[in-house]
């Protein structure tokens, strides 16, 4: 900006003031650089120029308050100058968005355009984000919120006022309990997304703008149920809370949209915000049915309606189909995995249900477990990647179906597969039993293809192998002493270098080293007298 159209900001007539910004808006549009005006010092005189315009009165600067408000919002791009914003700025603008102490009248797209200049300075600045703790900000948005309900809240405002809010709670944790507690944003906010819900109910298929703002309150909702132990709820409040928050994302699972894309990210945000909700609540995603029920388009599993469980479990299929590199995994998988290992926790029926999807009766025991496409295959390709959360997650979600018991792990998964599991839990020696309460009843009916080949089923590969011929036939007992002294010297050689060292199974069924060959033979008499015991 030149010097002359400097001077008209800093001291010519509102119209001309007005004509300056305007070519400022047209020619920076595009502009996220600013180091040319940090050079000149022009910044800091652009942006209090700006702001002295708007403290006028309406009659005087609503003429020119887009470009005004374009300006702010095109500045606001520059992260480093944004300590100069002081708290009348961030108030002029909360004033402007009518979330204010002291909101003025504008039309709907100025106060729009005005939350677009507070997500940006909230979003760049931690001076900003802590004005938040101290301003009406947070106040005025749910004030707000409690008039959607009367439909004539305009669409925009309800996406930036969430889109501010989600940034204003991401940002600053001390506003969550705040948001949560001392204005109820949570109560308010699932009753909004039960609002929306209710007017698209005759619909079919939501359109995807109002997809965008479900979305934005889900992650509103996910940033406000992290765990805090600030929080002033009682646990029978939160308990109440979190299960009318359950069964409104029931609900949410069970819309569709033409758009795919924004199927899978009301999906993916309803799954994130499901990983905060307490496993007691999980019982909420599956409902009862009654004789009298249609039960034409739902899943029914022991009388209950499971189109929520089918939902996830096809959501976990599609991001296994899809994520190839490990860079992505924890992020994509993570919560999914998540979710289903509290549903497993949760309910009796609901681990009955996801065992029967994901570990059907074992039919294919030619291929390893991890070879194919089916859940299972995918999941015991999992427990060996180097994701730790995704591999330990995915580990206690099979381990749980199967009632954490080692040989029905072990027939599903291959033993060198659950290795690193039983590792970590102590179970290498194969004893150790379940640390939950699991129903008695048999679901492990194996099939007549795995009985006839049972006997010749490999447990570490997990399946069937075929017949080897003894690699010691046709040797003298001098060769076989050769090649057993042979190894014996490869074996010393790695262990000398370093590249392995011997270990054993230690009283808490965790490996533990050895510091010499000879303290391997003291434990032998004690396995040989398990081993006999079990044959």
């Amino acid at each position: 900006m030149d010097q002359h159209d400097l001077d008209i900001l800093q001291s010519g007539d509102v119209e001309e003031k007005g004509v300056v910004l305007k070519r400022f808006v047209e020619k920076h549009s595009q502009t996220f650089d600013f180091g040319a005006f940090n050079q000149s010092g022009q910044w800091p005189i652009i942006w209090n120029s700006i702001f002295n315009i708007l403290k006028l009165p309406s009659s005087l600067q609503s003429n020119i308050l887009p470009q005004c408000l374009a300006s702010v919002r095109i500045l606001s791009r520059s992260k480093s100058n944004l300590n100069h914003a002081t708290a009348n700025q961030f108030d002029c603008l909360l004033n402007i968005a009518n979330i204010g102490a002291h909101n003025v009248e504008c039309s709907n797209q100025i106060s729009v355009e005005a939350l677009k200049c507070l997500c940006n300075l909230v979003y760049q600045s931690e001076k900003c984000q802590a004005m938040c703790l101290k301003n009406s900000s947070i106040e005025g948005i749910i004030k707000r919120l409690r008039t959607y309900k009367d439909h004539n809240v305009n669409y925009d405002l309800q996406y930036f006022d969430m889109k501010l809010l989600f940034i204003i709670t991401g940002l600053n944790p001390n506003v969550r309990t705040k948001v949560r507690d001392d204005f109820h944003g949570l109560t308010y906010l699932v009753e909004t997304l039960d609002m929306i819900m209710r007017e698209q109910r005759q619909q079919n298929y939501l359109p995807d703008k109002h997809i965008d703002l479900l979305c934005e309150i889900l992650k509103v909702l996910f940033n406000i149920t992290v765990r805090n132990e600030t929080s002033v709820a009682t646990e029978e409040e939160e308990e109440i809370q979190f299960r009318r928050l359950s069964v409104v994302l029931h609900d949410l699972f069970l819309c569709k949209s033409y758009n795919k894309d924004k199927q899978n990210e009301l999906c993916s945000n309803t799954i994130n915000l499901l990983t905060n909700v307490p496993t007691a609540c999980f019982s909420e995603l599956i409902l009862s049915l009654h004789d009298n029920d249609d039960v034409s388009h739902v899943k029914v599993f022991e009388g209950h309606d499971m189109s929520v469980i089918d939902v996830l479990l096809a959501y976990l299929k599609g991001r296994l189909d899809n994520v190839q590199k490990l860079s992505v995994q924890q992020e994509l998988l993570s919560p999914i995995l998540m979710v289903l290992v509290k549903c497993v926790r949760s309910n009796t029926i609901l681990r009955r249900y996801i065992r029967s999807v994901i570990l059907p009766p074992l039919r294919d025991v030619t291929n390893r477990p991890e070879v194919g496409n089916e859940l299972r295959n995918q999941l015991c390709r999992l427990l060996t990647t180097p994701a730790t959360q995704v591999r330990d997650l995915n580990a206690e979600l099979l381990f749980v179906i199967c009632k954490e018991n080692v040989c029905r792990m072990t027939k599903y998964t291959g033993y060198g597969n659950a290795a690193g599991l039983f590792a970590n839990r102590g179970l290498l020696g194969g004893h150790g039993g379940p640390t939950a309460d699991y129903s008695s009843d048999s679901e492990d009916s194996d099939t007549e293809e795995y009985k006839q080949i049972q006997q010749n089923i490999n447990p570490v590969l997990g399946c069937y192998e075929l017949p080897r011929p003894d690699p010691f036939a046709g040797m003298s007992d001098e060769k076989k002493e050769y090649e057993a002294m042979k190894l014996v010297k490869l074996m010393d050689d790695l262990n000398r270098r370093g590249v392995v060292q011997p270990c054993r199974i230690g009283p808490d069924g965790r490996p533990e080293a050895v510091e010499h060959i000879l303290e391997l033979q003291e434990g032998l008499p004690q396995q040989q007298l398990d081993h006999k015991r079990k044959t």
